[in-house]
């Protein structure tokens, strides 16, 4: 049943994700093993596919609003089971950037790999993401930026990090960024794309 569940999350099919996720609570599967081996896996594979190309950001996103439906269904019993979430990722785009498409789907792939996702929205000051990573206590802060002008921003946040004595890695992305702009402004890890976002995330939190 939670290969058929997969199945259906890959192919972005919502109304049987959620249907298949009621028969799996039905038929007695514990919430964590439908969250880890149905839903979670289910993205992985995903991931893996956008990764060699063979699906593209449309089909991604209509499996991230399938697994977020599952999710709805599953957050209340996830609570109630004391399932932990894998670690807090605060994600926003830095101030004088409007762009979030990205950063939205950066979001939706840490959600469906089992991360608690504290989205702060787009134009968000430096300030603002040293506060959240306090009171989340997050495990990693992701920033975006899609214009080269604001691309400079992320040194900022980076800086007030420091300034503020907090040692929680800050990782970056966005169209015009390069793994050696991320280790000039001193971020802990580049994601060239949402599927490489989880697995830079997974490598920091464990």
């Amino acid at each position: 049943m939670l290969d058929k569940l997969q199945e259906a999350l890959i192919e972005g099919r919502k109304a049987d994700v959620e249907t298949l996720v009621d028969q799996a609570l039905a038929a007695g599967f514990p919430t964590s093993q439908i969250l880890n081996e149905g839903l979670i896996a289910g993205m992985e594979k995903v991931g893996i596919l956008f990764k060699n190309n063979e699906v593209f950001i449309p089909e991604v996103l209509v499996a991230a609003r399938a697994m977020n439906a599952a999710l709805t269904k599953l957050e209340p019993l996830l609570l109630k089971d004391k399932v932990e979430p894998k670690g807090v990722v605060v994600i926003g785009t830095v101030k004088g950037d409007l762009h979030d498409i990205g950063k939205n789907l950066v979001a939706m792939m840490l959600k469906g790999a089992g991360y608690k996702i504290v989205d702060l929205g787009a134009d968000v000051p430096a300030e603002k993401f040293v506060e959240a990573a306090e009171t989340h206590r997050a495990g990693v802060v992701a920033l975006s930026a899609l214009l080269t002008t604001t691309m400079i921003q992320m040194k900022s946040v980076i800086q007030a990090f420091q300034a503020a004595g907090l040692a929680t890695p800050v990782i970056v992305g966005g169209a015009p960024l390069t793994q050696d702009y991320a280790a000039q402004i001193g971020a802990k890890g580049y994601a060239p794309d949402a599927a490489s976002a989880v697995d830079v995330v997974r490598a920091l939190v464990s």
